[in-house]
């Protein structure tokens, strides 16, 4: 579940295989200035560097031995395995971890973070699903990493905070975009009061993608208004709510690792 009270971190209620490690950070626990406040990872959003390289130094002590591995995310669907040499910067949207001290780590502030775990607990995975990633693949993408480096066997998901089914408005593209390449998406959309919108629920359409790709264990979550990221505003950042109005949104992590 999410957490009900703001705190830095919090565990994913997910079965995974012993030796796998994960958490998800929030908005609280770190050193930022608003509109960052207080726990923001992200490089790129204008915030004071240093307080980033603090935070991340923070980030990094709940991971610890491991060390979180930073991503260029650019919505697209590029899978990194890594290894001790990988940078942060590393230009993918999703990363699969088959060695200890390394997390798979996945910034958002409204797209949705996934998180893998192999059921022999040789390998896990983190993804990065806006609409277009997952439009594109990334989740289905980084299963097939996945089996290709842990081999064959059960994979389970945990999805994270993002933009609920309430908030998120999308145009008449991105429902054709779904809906031409699989007619069951349709029921993922919903009427909106503007002609040629529609709220989009980007967990349900991630669970649908990953059920169709195989997946019976998945955990985390499912819609309800806790998990929104636009409406829990204490808990998890925003670019959706806050960047036109306050110049600025941070970034929350999703992380795995093999402990």
């Amino acid at each position: 579940m999410a957490p009900d009270t703001p705190a830095a971190v919090f565990t994913p209620d997910w079965p995974a295989p012993a030796g796998v490690r994960a958490l998800c950070t929030t908005r609280a626990g770190g050193v930022s200035a608003p509109p960052f406040d207080s726990f923001n990872l992200g490089d790129h959003v204008r915030d004071d560097p240093a307080a980033v390289a603090v935070n991340r130094q923070r980030l990094a002590a709940f991971c610890a031995p491991a060390r979180p591995v930073f991503l260029r995310q650019v919505h697209g669907t590029g899978v990194a395995v890594l290894d001790a040499g990988t940078p942060d910067g590393a230009e993918a949207d999703a990363a699969v971890v088959h060695t200890p001290g390394l997390a798979a780590t996945i910034m958002v502030a409204d797209c949705l973070p996934v998180l893998f775990a192999h059921a022999s607990g040789r390998a896990v995975a983190a993804a990065h699903a806006g609409w277009r990633g997952l439009h594109g693949g990334v989740l289905e993408a980084t299963l097939q990493r996945l089996r290709e480096v842990a081999g064959p066997g059960e994979v389970m998901a945990w999805l994270g905070p993002a933009i609920g089914p309430t908030a998120f408005e999308v145009g008449e593209e991105v429902w054709e975009a779904f809906v031409s390449a699989d007619r069951a998406a349709a029921a993922h959309f919903h009427a909106h009061p503007t002609r040629g919108k529609w709220w989009a629920d980007l967990p349900a359409l991630a669970r649908q993608r990953l059920s169709a790709a195989g997946l019976r264990s998945l955990y985390g979550n499912d819609g309800s208004a806790g998990w929104c990221t636009v409406s829990e505003r204490s808990r998890f950042f925003s670019h959706r709510r806050d960047a036109a109005r306050l110049g600025g949104a941070g970034r929350f992590a999703a992380c795995v690792w093999l402990g």
